[in-house]
């Protein structure tokens, strides 16, 4: 009779969370419709996209170069603001005004030892403000900002 009880208990316990699975999906799926189209960023380390939920599916955003994903790289020329591949093809020549890996920065203090870590290691400049970091970064000729990540 033990075993007995432990199949079903363990039977209802499964019922239990395919419904509740079944019921978050209709649920969003709802609420989708009631919203409309839906815009998804992912932010990544080293790659992000932008994902567009409409009519029932997911389309995956293609940059201007046709990629559905692109490099989170930013840099800055005296002339212009480049952003992922153009931004990562330029590093080389311009490493102080090229940023890339800023999800390592959010949500830390500037004094974690991770952040320590990165800015021995980044070629451009992190800065104290707040006590949080901050990218420091000549955008033009003259000027410079500061940035949160």
């Amino acid at each position: 009779m033990g075993g007995s009880w432990r199949r079903n208990g363990s039977f209802i316990v499964l019922a239990i969370i395919l419904f509740g699975c079944l019921s978050a999906i209709s649920i969003a799926k709802e609420e989708a419709t009631k919203l409309g189209t839906v815009i998804g960023i992912d932010l990544g380390t080293t790659y992000s996209c932008v994902g567009v939920y409409k009519n029932g599916h997911v389309e995956i955003i293609a940059n201007d170069q046709g990629n559905r994903i692109t490099p989170s790289w930013v840099a800055f020329t005296d002339t212009e603001r480049l952003i992922g591949e153009a931004a990562k093809n330029q590093a080389a020549v311009n490493p102080e005004r090229t940023i890339f890996d800023v999800k390592r920065l959010i949500g830390r203090k500037f004094e974690d030892k991770e952040v320590q870590k990165d800015i021995k290691l980044f070629p451009y400049k992190i800065v104290n403000k707040d006590g949080k970091p901050y990218i420091q970064v000549k955008i033009r000729d003259g000027e410079t900002k500061v940035f949160s990540p």
